[in-house]
């Protein structure tokens, strides 16, 4: 099953990508009379309602699945089922409580930013107001020039995990976003001249700050099911700018499985459902390149993972 968030009301309002390539509008589709009709109106609400509302939306897409030609007639008369290309959407959760984002998390990647694979995983917070949505425009705030791109695979989750060991981890996830986690490197150049400990993490704080612009962290277009995934690491994840290939790799190439990199963050974070794990970017970012390669504006950058969706993003003049 793949969530989405229609950008139709302020916060926006749950609805489902059904196989047709068609949008489900939940609240406009679900039966009266029925747990349907109470479903929360947005995904988070609907994680939040634990796995009893992910199954009332299971049903109510299995059932317009299969409807026939004239029954989908009428739901498209009312405004419950909607071409996906006409239909503008917001980040699949475009409210999340937290997001982590891990870093330095493949070994290519550590190698080509310089340095060697950390002991354990590593990450970062990222503001909430940085979040927006597919097809949004990425605006580059004036004065920064060095604007990277950082495709990623974003774990969801959908319930409360605190203290998990590795083998119940990925229980706690609702399911997969392709992400991009935009990076402003205009303060890199600090980060590798530091020479003592608190040049270095002063630094470091600032490269930190140019990941935290508004619309810096794109979402979306989906939030596809755990059940619907499978083993995460088994996905691909192709990040593309103007149509070429700059970042290509398995996700079971992370140095840190996601089920490891959750359980140890889980010793501080409670995480909530709606809250959000950036595994990391894998090797050919931008600056890590010769010649470096930046974005601009006019360019359109596109985060693919296979069996997920496509996450494409144009970049503008704030």
């Amino acid at each position: 099953m793949k969530l989405v968030t229609i950008d139709a009301t302020p916060g926006g309002i749950a609805g489902a990508l059904l196989e047709s390539g068609e949008i489900l509008h939940l609240g406009r589709a679900a039966a009266p009379g029925t747990i349907e009709a109470w479903l929360p109106a947005s995904v988070r609400g609907i994680l939040q309602a634990g796995p009893e509302g992910l199954e009332a939306v299971r049903r109510l897409v299995r059932r317009a699945e299969g409807l026939g030609a004239s029954e989908r007639d009428r739901l498209r008369s009312t405004g419950a089922l909607t071409d996906a290309s006409a239909t503008p959407l917001l980040a699949p959760v475009p409210d999340p409580r937290l997001i982590l984002a891990a870093g330095r998390a493949y070994g290519a990647h550590v190698r080509e930013m310089g340095g060697g694979p950390p002991p354990h995983p590593t990450a970062f917070l990222k503001s909430p107001d940085s979040v927006t949505g597919p097809g949004a425009r990425i605006p580059i705030p004036a004065g920064i020039e060095q604007v990277d791109y950082e495709g990623e695979l974003a774990v969801v989750f959908g319930r409360a995990c605190h203290r998990v060991r590795p083998a119940q981890a990925l229980d706690h996830v609702a399911g997969y976003m392709a992400a991009n986690d935009v990076s402003a490197r205009d303060w890199m150049p600090g980060v590798q001249a530091a020479r003592t400990p608190v040049e270095g993490r002063q630094s470091w704080e600032l490269n930190i700050m140019g990941k935290q612009f508004p619309c810096f962290t794109p979402m979306g277009p989906v939030l596809a099911t755990s059940d619907a995934v499978g083993d995460p690491s088994s996905l691909q994840l192709v990040t593309r700018l103007n149509g070429r290939v700059m970042q290509s790799t398995s996700v079971g190439d992370l140095i840190h499985p996601i089920a490891e990199t959750i359980a140890y963050f889980s010793q501080w974070y409670r995480f909530q459902p709606g809250d959000v794990l950036l595994t990391g970017t894998p090797a050919g970012v931008g600056f890590g390149r010769d010649p470096q390669v930046f974005m601009h504006p006019g360019d359109q950058v596109e985060v693919e993972i296979a069996g997920i969706g496509t996450l494409r993003n144009d970049i503008a003049a704030a």
